[in-house]
């Protein structure tokens, strides 16, 4: 059964999300993040990729509404795109505004985009969600050829970083992230569902990317990144090791903005089309 079109533009009621320096650390130490600056309990601030946390609930929400008729069986991350507007910290109060952004079929399934707005105790607007999920083999049928373009190994990569996904990641990724899916944390459930065994969050791997921004590109700092975005390409497997390539793509009003990709052991890309927007 197709996605319900007419659920475009749904928005779903807005809720709060406390903001504790245990929970920043926390989500640091899952994605294996030591940075100080997640780390100085009330003079903390969180990472980039943070939002999810207080976000994740409505992702959910939206996945798993019955009018939107999603086969959950069949369900991925697709792409993910975070826009920062003021660093989160603790002691923050946010307030979390989803609606269905977009509703699309595509050559080879069918995607829907939620997109959350997030806003502090101050009502400022602190970050943007895009989250968009793919269903698996829904759609016409009818591949496009690949358009041409140029070969990642042309780039000249000013950065590299590479980091180890533990045996134990997606279980404590689903601990500090809210994202109990089975897929990340049951084996007999994934195969079921077509995976090659229990996988990484999606997210877990765009955290762990965007680490190698701030520590290679941002200096440290977190509140300088503006804006992270990824399409998923490839599941990861506990035990891996990622390797990000970073780079310069433009400068603009004090702004560089650097492509990236991450890949497996195996040379596959498992992010593509990464950026990332560093003041």
């Amino acid at each position: 059964m197709p996605l319900n079109t007419a659920l475009f533009g749904k928005t779903y009621d807005p809720e709060t999300f406390e903001v504790t320096a245990e929970a920043i650390e926390k989500y640091a130490r899952a994605t294996n993040d030591l940075n100080e600056r997640y780390l100085a309990g009330e003079d903390s601030v969180a990472s980039p990729i943070f939002p999810i946390v207080p976000a994740f609930q409505f992702l959910m929400q939206a996945a798993m509404d019955s009018e939107l008729q999603a086969d959950l069986m069949r369900l991925v991350h697709g792409e993910e795109e975070h826009i920062l507007h003021h660093p989160i910290k603790p002691g923050d109060s946010l307030t979390v505004h989803p609606v269905i952004e977009s509703i699309e079929q595509k050559d080879t399934g069918e995607t829907f985009t939620v997109k959350i707005d997030v806003t502090n105790q101050q009502g400022t607007k602190v970050a943007e969600v895009r989250a968009t999920s793919f269903i698996r083999g829904s759609g016409t049928g009818a591949k496009k050829p690949a358009a041409a373009g140029p070969a990642t190994a042309e780039h000249s990569a000013v950065f590299q970083d590479s980091v180890k996904v533990d045996e134990d990641q997606t279980f404590r990724y689903a601990e500090a992230s809210g994202d109990q899916n089975p897929i990340h944390q049951d084996e007999a459930f994934a195969k079921m569902a077509g995976l090659p065994g229990i996988i990484l969050h999606g997210m877990c791997t765009m955290a762990m990317a965007t680490k190698g921004a701030v520590d290679g590109l941002a200096g440290g700092d977190p509140t300088r990144v503006k804006r992270v975005a990824v399409r998923f390409s490839k599941p990861v497997l506990p035990g891996q090791e990622l390797t990000t390539k970073f780079w310069e793509v433009s400068s603009k009003d004090d702004v560089k903005t650097y492509g990236f990709e991450t890949y497996n052991p195996d040379g596959e890309a498992v992010i593509k089309n990464g950026q990332v927007d560093i003041a």
